[in-house]
């Protein structure tokens, strides 16, 4: 990511809102101070969060202190068509990758967060009609006028990524990976991000939440054994060691938090401490599995 520079690890905002914590003007300062007091500059945003509320909510805080948009960077995503009150032309779930999508979500989304720029806009999801030259086009446009600086995709597998590449530079591919979904260590997404020198972002690094809230799920619990030795061995909690496994991979994940609280961001903080052994590595990945690896 040699185009812009990100914190280790990205806030995720999808939860500051109506689909989460809805915290008011003065909880959402506060928390946003303390992220970046803590040198967490990136804010993971999409115009769908909050059925097309919360950027207006983040963005309400940069109208009223306007010097916090220059101490981070804004990372948002479009391309869903998500049927709900507040798109009432949308009929039906869709994704939607075509030029004028892309201009009109982020057009609104420069609005809604009350900024000029987007530091780096993704798709948000594989569009099986993509035009990868349209895309491109459209692109290079957005960043000739200075309303993005890079782009990039989520969610999209290795040939789709290199499709559309192929036709305009990728930033980065944000990805749902985890010990509770090891998918892109094994389909060849993570082996792209190294040969491309592309640092993946990972949504749900923690699977979710499951692993506080689903202990009585098979995988869940093996993984949770398999943590025990470990938490004691490296001082740390269960959450620091599943972030510091993720980020072992020579991908340099950077994990997209999605939590809400100050107290759970110190917390995965520490896990950029922690340098796990490759055994230990790999004894977690067998716990997921249930399998000893051939």
């Amino acid at each position: 990511m040699s185009e812009l520079s990100f914190s280790p690890l990205i806030v995720g905002c999808m939860n500051l809102g109506e689909w989460g914590s809805n915290y008011n003007s003065d909880d959402l300062y506060q928390f946003v101070l303390h992220c970046l007091s803590r040198g967490l500059t990136s804010f993971d945003h999409a115009d769908i969060y909050g059925d097309y509320t919360t950027e207006a909510q983040f963005g309400g805080l940069l109208k009223k202190h306007p010097k916090l948009r220059s101490q981070m960077q804004l990372i948002t995503k479009c391309g869903i068509r998500r049927v709900c009150t507040n798109r009432p032309d949308h009929r039906v779930k869709a994704y939607d990758a075509s030029a004028m999508h892309i201009r009109a979500s982020l057009e609104n989304s420069l609005i809604q967060l009350n900024t000029d720029y987007i530091d780096l806009l993704l798709i948000h999801r594989p569009d099986w009609l993509m035009d990868p030259e349209e895309v491109a086009e459209e692109v290079q446009a957005l960043k000739k006028e200075g309303k993005i600086k890079a782009f990039g995709v989520s969610n999209f597998t290795a040939s789709q990524y290199d499709l559309l590449n192929e036709a305009t530079p990728l930033l980065t591919n944000q990805i749902e990976a985890s010990l509770l979904h090891l998918d892109p260590y094994t389909d060849g997404t993570l082996d792209q991000c190294v040969k491309l020198k592309s640092r993946p972002m990972a949504w749900s690094p923690l699977g979710a939440g499951r692993f506080f809230t689903d202990r009585g799920d098979e995988q869940v619990a093996r993984i949770v054994k398999a943590l025990e030795p470990l938490c004691k061995k490296y001082n740390a909690t269960e959450d620091q060691l599943l972030l510091s496994w993720l980020m072992l991979h020579p991908a340099r994940i950077l994990p997209v938090l999605g939590t809400t609280k100050i107290e759970r961001i110190d917390s995965a903080l520490e896990s950029l401490k922690i340098k796990m052994d490759r055994e230990d590595w790999y004894d977690l990945w067998q716990a997921s599995t249930g399998a000893t690896i051939a």
